[in-house]
């Protein structure tokens, strides 16, 4: 089985390349795609398709720990704000996006969801991540978090 097939598994086992970091209610990984440079996702401990199926104690330290992801996103990429979204709608099982969004997005664009953005940007070769390109983002969040998390 290959990594992204169960990205919460691989990241539980230490075989998710997209890891930053574990946390005590989640898993930070860098997104595939960086059409929006430091999108980020937090994946929960363990396999459930609903944050309502957390231990009230679970839900709030995996939100806690969105939120922390989404501090170390705007310590490093500095966007104009950082939208967060849980939705499960397409994949079945729990994870929070973390979408820094900025200034040099058109003004219309910064209004709308990022899911509404081309489809292109999720399957672009452009925007996957490359480290050459975009560690120098990864490797700031990851530090951010292992200076300011306990």
């Amino acid at each position: 089985m290959e990594w992204y097939e169960n990205r919460i598994l691989s990241a539980i086992n230490g075989t998710n390349p997209m890891l930053i970091k574990e946390l005590k209610g989640g898993y930070a990984v860098f997104g595939d795609v960086q059409f929006l440079p430091g999108y980020c996702v937090l994946l929960p401990k363990k396999e459930v398709n609903s944050l309502n199926v957390l231990s009230l104690e679970e839900r709030e330290q995996f939100l806690s720990d969105m939120s922390i992801l989404g501090d170390a996103i705007i310590h490093s990429c500095t966007p104009t704000r950082v939208n967060y979204d849980i939705l499960g709608n397409t994949d079945n099982f729990l994870h929070a996006h973390v979408f820094p969004r900025y200034d040099w997005e058109s003004k219309e664009r910064q209004k709308m969801p990022v899911w509404l953005y081309d489809s292109s940007n999720w399957h672009n070769k452009e925007t996957s991540y490359n480290p050459i390109k975009h560690d120098e983002i990864r490797n700031s969040i990851q530090e951010y978090l292992n200076k300011n998390y306990e």
